[in-house]
C-alpha cells in the first residue's frame, strides 16, 4: 500500500469521489483502474476485460475502509425499517454515503434534530434526511425519514451503510505470535504486532500493528484494537471491546509506602487484574491500572475518551461517559448511567452514585460520596449546578464591594 506521502493529495480526492460514485459495483475494470491510476501511483494494472474485486483496488488507498462497502446498497426504505423511522417520499432512492449537511452529495444521507437547521437539511445536495417529528407537515420534493431521536437514528443507519471495515483474517508474517496463543476463526493480526504465551484471542477480532498482548491476556470476540496498544499480562477484555491506538491497559498502579526511618518510598504489590466487559470502548492514549490486590474492573457499554487516567481498584459502572483528560485515583467507585466531562479529577475512595452529572474541570475529595439521580455537580470541590452558581455569584459580589 502507497503512504499517504507518496501520493498528491487532491489526487486522493478525486480518486476517493470517483470510488466513491461507483462502489454499488462489485468490480471495477480496466478503464476505471487506468483513470484512478492517474492520480494515485502503485494500484494494480489490468489486461484487456479483466476486472478486479473493489476489496483489493481499496487496500492501495490508506482512507477508511467504510469508503468501500461492497453489494448493493441500502434504499431508504430498508434503512427505515431498520432504524424504525416513517418514511415521507421515495422508498426506493438508493444511499451511498453519510454526511454532515454543509458537505453532503447526492445519494447521501444527512440528519437535522433542530427544527431551526431544517431549512439548511432540505436545500442540501443530500437526498435524504433523517428528521424529528417537527418535520412531517413539511411539503418538500426531499425524502424525510421521521424518526423520534434522530441522532441515534443516523447512527444506526450509518452503521448499516457504511458497514464494517474489511480486514483479511490471518497472522501477519512480520507479527510474532507464541506458538500456545489460541486464536479464534478469522482473526486478523497486523505486522509487527506481538502476543504472548497463552493468550487468547476471539473470533474475528482484529489486532493492529504494533501491538503487544501480554501473556494469558484474554480479548473476547468482534474487537478492534488500534495500533500500538499495550495489553499487560492477565488482562481480560470482553466482546465488541474497542482499543484506540496508544492505549495501555492493565499497567501497575501508583502504590508506595514510606519508610519513615529512610524517608525512602517502597513498591506496593501490584498483583491484581484489570476486566473490561462487552462493549467497552477505550480512548487513544488512555491508561488504565490493574488492581493493587484485587481487580479494576470497567463494566459493560462504558465509553472512555481520549488520554483519560484510571487508577488502580476503580470500579466503572455500567454506560458509564467519561470524556478526555479526565483522572481517578485509586479505589474509586463510578456506579451505572454517571456522566463525567473533561478535566475531572476525583480523589481515592471516592463514590460517584448513579445517574450524577459531573461538568467539565470539576473536582471530587477523597472519600466523598456525591449522589443524586440526574444531579449536574460542578467545581472544586464539586457542588450541585445550583449551589455551585451561587457561589460565583456570592464572589462577584464580594469583588465589587472591593
Amino acid at each position: 500500500m502507497p503512504g499517504f506521502s507518496e501520493c498528491r493529495f487532491l489526487g486522493i480526492l478525486a480518486a476517493q469521489a470517483q470510488l466513491r460514485t461507483a462502489r454499488n459495483d462489485n468490480f471495477v475494470g480496466m478503464d476505471g483502474v487506468a483513470e484512478i491510476s492517474a492520480k494515485i501511483p502503485h494500484l494494480p494494472s489490468l489486461s484487456q476485460g479483466e476486472r478486479i474485486p473493489w476489496q483489493k483496488l481499496a487496500s492501495c488507498f490508506s482512507f477508511r475502509a467504510q469508503t468501500y462497502k461492497t453489494g448493493a446498497m441500502p434504499s431508504v426504505g430498508e434503512i427505515a425499517r431498520a432504524v424504525r423511522a416513517k418514511v415521507i417520499g421515495d422508498e426506493r432512492v438508493e444511499i451511498l454515503g453519510v454526511a454532515g449537511i454543509a458537505s453532503a452529495a447526492e445519494r447521501d444521507l444527512v440528519f437535522v434534530e433542530d427544527e431551526k437547521h431544517l431549512d439548511s437539511a432540505l436545500s442540501c445536495a443530500a437526498s435524504a434526511v433523517i428528521a424529528g417529528t417537527f418535520a412531517e407537515k413539511i411539503d418538500t420534493a426531499k425524502t424525510l425519514l421521521i424518526a423520534t431521536h434522530p441522532r441515534l437514528s443516523f447512527a444506526r443507519a450509518a452503521r448499516l451503510i457504511c458497514g464494517d471495515a474489511v480486514r483479511e483474517a490471518g497472522v501477519h508474517p512480520d507479527a510474532v505470535v507464541h506458538k500456545s496463543v489460541a486464536l479464534g476463526k478469522e482473526v486478523s493480526i497486523d505486522p509487527r504486532a506481538a502476543v504472548g504465551e497463552d493468550a487468547s484471542i476471539g473470533d474475528h477480532t482484529w489486532i493492529g500493528a504494533g501491538c503487544v498482548i501480554g501473556r494469558g491476556v484474554v480479548i473476547g470476540e468482534d474487537c478492534e484494537v488500534y495500533p500500538n496498544v499495550t495489553i499487560y499480562p492477565g488482562t481480560r477484555i470482553g466482546n465488541r471491546a474497542i482499543v484506540h491506538a496508544g492505549a495501555v491497559l492493565g499497567s501497575d498502579g501508583f502504590g508506595y509506602v514510606r519508610d519513615t526511618d529512610s524517608a525512602r518510598y517502597e513498591k506496593f504489590p501490584q498483583i491484581g487484574t484489570l476486566e473490561i466487559e462487552d462493549d467497552v470502548e477505550i480512548g487513544a492514549n488512555t491508561t488504565i491500572d490493574r488492581g493493587a490486590l484485587e481487580v479494576t474492573r470497567i463494566h459493560r457499554g462504558a465509553k472512555i475518551d481520549n488520554l483519560v487516567h484510571i487508577g488502580h481498584n476503580c470500579q466503572i459502572g455500567e454506560n458509564v461517559i467519561i470524556a478526555a483528560q479526565a483522572g481517578f485515583s485509586g479505589s474509586i467507585v463510578i456506579e451505572d448511567n454517571v456522566v463525567i466531562g473533561g478535566q475531572v479529577g476525583v480523589g481515592e475512595h471516592a463514590r460517584i452514585q448513579e445517574g450524577v452529572l459531573l461538568g467539565g474541570q470539576a473536582g471530587v475529595l477523597p472519600k466523598k460520596v456525591l449522589r443524586g439521580k440526574g444531579v449536574a455537580f460542578w467545581g472544586t470541590p464539586a457542588k450541585p449546578l445550583r449551589e455551585y452558581l451561587k457561589s460565583l455569584a456570592a464572589l462577584a459580589r464580594l469583588g465589587k464591594r472591593d
